[in-house]
């Protein structure tokens, strides 16, 4: 927890004791902000490793200050919102946010989902990023290859462009867009889904025990696909 800084940005201010408490375990300090502005101004000097943001702000909407964020900082943004529309959840994850969290919530899955990306960003910061594991997975990005507890797997072009994608955003939903436009760069995404849907069950047969029960690759109805947090 060393040095850990968080940021909450909400209008709401139980909304805010709510998650300061829920993250005190894991951070140093939790600073708040009840509008956009004052969040992006803290952002900036604070340099917080984790910022939590309400979509409903009163100077302006949170998809904006996600957009904005994105644009000079690298901290995990996990978004909070009382609108359940997937297109909405779509909007917040292309616009750089890390995850999401419809209200009202429970804070032991709001501590959970935190964890989970501090564990993605530590891993990301202290990677050589040539080799990924997660599980029974092994990831050898420079050359190419996939195992399965140890034994290597044979994947086509395609699968591992995708896999590739999933598991260096481990912890992180990935839109159908965001996905398509990795594996597929350059084409139209009309078909975005069937694709995916397509691939996505080869892959799964492939490295899933269980593809019906999966343990890497999840399905976010709706949005598109998220790989487990890895360790």
């Amino acid at each position: 927890m060393s040095n850990r800084i968080a940021l909450v940005i909400d209008d709401e201010e139980q909304i805010r004791r709510v998650v300061k408490r829920a993250l005190a375990d894991d951070f140093s300090r939790v600073l708040e902000a009840s509008d956009g502005g004052t969040g992006i101004d803290l952002a900036a000097s604070e340099k917080p490793e984790l910022i939590v943001l309400d979509l409903a702000l009163p100077d302006t909407d949170g998809i904006s200050v996600c957009r904005e964020l994105r644009k000079w900082t690298t901290a995990a943004i996990l978004v909070l919102s009382a609108r359940h529309a997937d297109d909405e959840k779509i909007a917040l994850l292309d616009a750089g946010a890390d995850d999401y969290l419809t209200k009202p919530f429970n804070t032991l899955e709001l501590k959970a989902r935190v964890r989970a990306l501090l564990r993605r960003t530590s891993a990301r910061g202290s990677a050589t990023g040539s080799v990924i594991t997660c599980g029974d997975l092994t990831m050898d990005l420079s050359s190419r290859t996939i195992t399965l507890s140890g034994q290597l797997l044979h994947l086509t072009p395609t699968e591992w462009d995708l896999l590739r994608e999933l598991m260096t955003h481990a912890g992180k939903t990935m839109t159908h867009r965001q996905l398509f436009a990795a594996v597929w760069p350059g084409k139209s995404a009309g078909d975005a889904q069937q694709y995916l849907r397509v691939h996505v069950a080869n892959v799964r047969r492939k490295i899933e025990a269980n593809p019906i029960e999966p343990r890497y690759i999840f399905t976010e109805a709706g949005v598109g696909y998220r790989f487990a947090s890895c360790n």
